[in-house]
């Protein structure tokens, strides 16, 4: 495929420069933005290998948010890290995005905890965004953890899993969706993970799907892998229990463009009816669910050509009613 751009660079949002890549088989065509997970979960390694034919619709932009990936630094203090800052970091992204490719507005699609990013963004900043679109949608951490934590627990008891079971008893349920640490939070995820929660049908820990694909990509090198593992738990500490504080449903009544949830049918990471529950009682000009039969809490990955095709229809279809 012949690119116009394919391009790695740098921008300075909040007084830090961050790293962007941009990817575009047209720089005239619409903007897309994805928002990473996490936080610190860089995920451009993956979308661009499994979500490549984008770029022949759109102008893909993938952004390692501050303190993630290669927008990481040792001289980053944690206090430099928070929901709010991360929002006008991303107001600012879009502000030159619309500069430079000329438009009066861009696509979002936020991941996990990007789509908390993306859904505040679009809300504060409406003239921002031409659509948002949602997946693994974050809604309440407090609900969010109680909900993932039953299910591992469930999925442990009826699989006679006695050592996730010995885990699960010793660190305990969220209390209003905070963990006493990081350390237990991440022993629920991989649990998590390793039933199905996470990538439909696979049974890795969290730490082995996350990092393994990044060494088989030529976006990051070896070295550029320590700065993304550093970031990945940097970023964690820094706003976690920030996050889990959130509640959307209480924030985030209305959105005022198109709102599309792309969701996968067996997600346990952010459990879909938190997000099914949002999405019914959100007021917005045009709303879209998409289920995803054979996903978990990544339909771009777990089922990359029907996400894809998806996108396009959303995006040939926004564009055309302009």
């Amino acid at each position: 495929m012949a690119y116009a751009i394919d391009e790695k660079t740098t921008v300075s949002l909040g007084n830090i420069l961050q790293h962007i890549r941009i990817r575009s088989c047209d720089v005239s065509l619409p903007v897309l933005l994805f928002l990473h997970g996490g936080p610190g979960v860089c995920d451009r390694h993956w979308v661009l290998k499994d979500q490549s034919a984008l770029a022949e619709n759109a102008t893909m932009v993938c952004w390692d948010q501050r303190g993630a990936g290669l927008s990481y630094s040792k001289n980053l203090k944690e206090d430099d890290l928070n929901v709010w800052r991360m929002v006008e970091d991303a107001h600012e992204l879009v502000a030159y995005l619309k500069e430079r490719f000329k438009k009066r507005s861009v696509y979002i699609v936020g991941h996990s905890w990007g789509s908390l990013l993306g859904t505040l963004l679009a809300h504060k900043y409406p003239e921002d965004v031409a659509a948002y679109i949602g997946m693994g949608q974050f809604v309440s951490g407090s609900e969010n953890e109680r909900l993932s934590y039953e299910f591992v627990l469930k999925e442990a008891k009826k699989r006679g899993d006695k050592k996730a079971l010995s885990d699960l008893e010793r660190i305990g349920w969220p209390d209003k969706g905070h963990y006493k640490s990081l350390d237990d939070l991440m022993v629920q995820r991989n649990l998590m993970s390793k039933y199905g929660g996470e990538d439909y049908g696979e049974s890795d820990g969290i730490i082995k799907s996350v990092l393994l694909p990044i060494l088989h990509s030529p976006e990051y090198s070896l070295f550029d892998l320590w700065k993304y593992y550093k970031g990945a738990f940097f970023s964690l500490r820094a706003m976690w229990d920030e996050v889990v504080d959130f509640d959307l449903g209480e924030i985030v009544p209305e959105l005022k463009m198109p709102v599309y949830l792309t969701e996968g049918r067996h997600d346990q990471n952010t459990p879909i009816p938190l997000a099914e529950k949002w999405f019914n009682q959100l007021s917005a000009p045009k709303k879209e669910w998409i289920w995803f039969e054979k996903s978990a809490h990544s339909p771009i990955k777990n089922e990359p050509e029907e996400w894809g095709r998806t996108v396009k229809r959303i995006l040939s279809s926004e564009e055309a009613g302009k």
